[in-house]
């Protein structure tokens, strides 16, 4: 059985963003030459989220307002956690997303169902945040 791990880094500008990451963790399967097996894609950290979807605006922007009626930003007052910060939404939207997926490799493919992509979501952006890949076959 053979393993690999790649960090992906990202920093997104704004506040909250979904970005499709298919096609790097694409490029870490070929990396890897594993052909059976399984990725693990997750969040290393606790403001952003990896879950899996469709890749259509309209559903995106579903998302980010519905998690905003779920846990606004604002007024940053209403949430204990906020005390000399401003993302105790973000934790709460990235418990809600969820911190990993794991998708099964088949002849050396992400073995998806219809439309599935793979996304990185993030709730509390403008700076420097990492996803692990790890992959594990043979």
């Amino acid at each position: 059985m053979k393993s690999y791990r790649k960090e992906l880094f990202f920093n997104v500008p704004t506040r909250r963003a979904f970005i499709n990451i298919t096609p790097q963790v694409n490029d870490c399967l070929k990396e890897s030459g594993i052909q059976e097996g399984f990725v693990l894609v997750n969040a290393m950290h606790i403001t952003a989220s990896v879950f899996i979807n469709d890749d259509e605006s309209g559903l995106h922007q579903d998302y980010d307002e519905w998690l905003e009626r779920l846990a606004p930003h604002e007024p940053v007052s209403q949430y204990r956690h906020n005390v000399g910060e401003d993302n105790a939404d973000a934790h709460m939207k990235r418990q809600v997303m969820g911190r990993e997926v794991v998708v099964a490799i088949t002849e050396g493919r992400l073995d998806f169902g219809t439309w599935e992509q793979i996304f990185y979501g993030e709730f509390d952006g403008r700076r420097k945040k990492r996803v692990l890949v790890k992959i594990i076959g043979e």
